[in-house]
């Protein structure tokens, strides 16, 4: 971002939560998800390395009724959108379900690349500027759960929505709701959304923190944690039962950085709270979008949970911590 203002089992734990179906959810305190145009110069350093962002809806599967994902702000214009000189951006939103949906390996990864639109094709949409949209919802479906791709790991039917920029170099910022109402924000109990890269726009006040929860599952041992264009805009701290508040290595302008740590015995089968935190001085990043993805040891993506699993995980001052291993 160049824009500177100065101053300044799995699914067991899944409890249903009334909070939790928006995306970006609650705990998470992000204003908008963030997805720009893929056309024109393919201007990375304003904060999305390859214009396209996928997630993933778990569906309980005792759960029948029908349900349908809802878009806020689908268009790319108007009041909440980034405008690159004038608008001249299209958004796809694309759902899949069915067979190969979630399980086929290149919808879970980084890159729009490969066969990463696996599964069924269930309902696209291609918004430009559009004011009827502008500011307000559209609602995909009625979806029969069934039509997601079932999967035991989770014991549930799971859609995907893929959002990409088919042209221009406008910023698209844009939230989903999994609902049971056609025209209202009503919970699908049990349901749960995730990601394996996350793409999202920053708070412009210094005071409101932006979280992610990534799952240590029992195979974990060290992760190792990538972001793109932070900006060097403050830190990004991580906090578990086990963890008071660790730093890891931030990206500045258009650039990569990675690093890596040990997982701790007590973190196994919880979440871990990666907090982003804006710098008070010398100056204050406007705008910024930022891009974080976290893998195991088996160079695994992980998924970042909108209803982390096991709660928002506290740092509990009275365990012993062991790195496992030792």
């Amino acid at each position: 971002m160049k824009r500177v203002l100065l101053i300044l089992v799995f699914l067991g734990l899944l409890v249903p939560d009334f909070y939790g179906q928006p995306v970006p959810a609650r705990d998470e305190n992000i204003p908008y998800l963030m997805t720009f145009g893929g056309g024109g110069k393919r201007e990375t350093s304003w904060g999305d390395d390859d214009f396209s962002q996928t997630f993933f809806f778990v569906i309980p599967e005792e759960f029948t009724d029908p349900v349908y994902i809802r878009v806020f702000d689908p268009d790319i214009g108007g009041e909440i959108d980034e405008i690159n000189g004038y608008w001249d951006t299209e958004i796809e939103y694309s759902i899949y379900g069915g067979k190969g949906a979630y399980s086929d390996p290149d919808a879970r990864e980084t890159q729009p690349t490969g066969n990463y639109r696996s599964g069924t094709l269930l309902a696209a949409k291609t918004f430009g500027e559009d004011a009827y949209f502008d500011n307000n919802w559209y609602t995909f479906g009625p979806f029969n759960p069934s039509e997601g791709e079932y999967t035991e790991k989770y014991q549930g039917h799971i859609f995907k929505i893929i959002t990409e920029g088919k042209g221009g170099d406008d910023g698209n910022l844009y939230r989903y709701f999994l609902s049971t109402s056609f025209d209202e924000n009503i919970d699908v109990e049990g349901a749960n959304a995730f990601t394996y890269e996350y793409s999202f726009r920053m708070w412009n006040t210094v005071d409101n923190i932006s979280h992610i929860y990534p799952f240590i599952d029992e195979e974990c041992i060290s992760v190792k944690q990538e972001n793109f264009d932070w900006d060097n805009d403050g830190v990004i701290r991580v906090v578990s039962v086990a963890r008071k508040g660790q730093l890891v290595k931030v990206s500045g302008e258009d650039e990569f950085v990675e690093s890596e740590f040990n997982i701790f015995e007590e973190e196994v089968g919880k979440s871990l709270d990666f907090q982003f935190i804006k710098q008070r001085t010398p100056f204050v990043v406007i705008n910024n979008n930022v891009v974080i993805s976290v893998r195991n040891q088996y160079g695994e993506l992980m998924p970042f949970f909108t209803i982390p699993i096991g709660g928002v995980p506290k740092y509990k001052y009275n365990i012993k911590v062991r790195k496992i291993g030792q």
